[in-house]
């Protein structure tokens, strides 16, 4: 019996196209950089807050104050620790912190320009946008901020600290220094701008901890705001307090 025989033109034959090389994944990868801004910055909201309930004490006369200061800077830990060794212990830390933070905020900020192209986005944006694109300029005002704070209150460096700084006097260090307008309304200035830092900071801490649901991440924003709030009106309060003559 004979075979028929296909008169169908047989299809052309397609040839194989390389497929170009993949590119490997950068490193570090940028789940451990999204962790260490999440790490580092839970770590500086910790401070914030402490630092904030023990710069309160203000309120309760030089006394206090000047023996709250003594305690942190001579006493604390003490005799796990050498008399004055933890708060150079946690300066370093927080150091480590601070440049991990802000290296992994350029490179994941780098990283982010080179995905999104030439293209931006169009149209209104909202407040948490706003916050979001913010967080690099906020961040700079703050490590500006810090630098100006250190060498004012802590090392007594001129201009940055007036004339009248002696070492040990916490409570006349801090009033002397707040009854300059000019460094209350930039110490103002800093406060505000921290709160738009940490409650953004701390909502993200929320989502790159690996957070999931609406619920959950509606909590989280509610804290963060609730805590940006409370640290901002805690701060504002005291330079506040010294330039109206409450606290002198």
């Amino acid at each position: 019996m004979a075979v028929p025989i296909s008169t169908r033109p047989e299809p052309d034959r397609v040839p194989a196209v390389a497929r170009p090389a993949t590119s490997p994944p950068p490193r570090p990868a940028t789940w451990v950089l999204k962790a260490v801004m999440a790490v580092t910055g839970t770590v500086f909201a910790l401070f914030v807050v402490v630092h904030l309930v023990g710069n309160l004490k203000v309120f309760l006369g030089p006394a206090d104050f000047d023996g709250y200061a003594h305690w942190l800077h001579e006493d604390l830990l003490a005799p796990l620790v050498p008399h004055g060794w933890f708060i150079w212990i946690f300066r370093v830390t927080l150091l480590v912190c601070l440049v991990a933070h802000v290296w992994a905020a350029v490179v994941l900020r780098h990283r982010a320009r080179v995905a999104r192209g030439p293209h931006r986005r169009q149209g209104l944006r909202s407040f948490r946008s706003f916050q979001a694109r913010s967080m690099l300029v906020t961040g700079t005002v703050l490590l500006f901020f810090v630098v100006f704070h250190v060498l004012d209150l802590t090392t007594g460096t001129q201009p940055a600290a007036t004339a009248e700084f002696a070492r040990g006097e916490a409570y006349a260090n801090l009033v002397h220094s707040f009854q300059r307008p000019v460094v209350a309304a930039f110490y103002l200035l800093a406060i505000g701008t921290l709160f738009l830092h940490l409650a953004h900071g701390l909502w993200s801490v929320v989502n790159d901890l690996g957070a999931t649901g609406r619920r959950l991440r509606a909590t989280g924003a509610a804290v963060a705001g609730i805590a940006g709030l409370l640290v901002l009106v805690g701060n504002m309060l005291i330079p506040v307090a010294v330039l109206t003559g409450l606290v002198a």
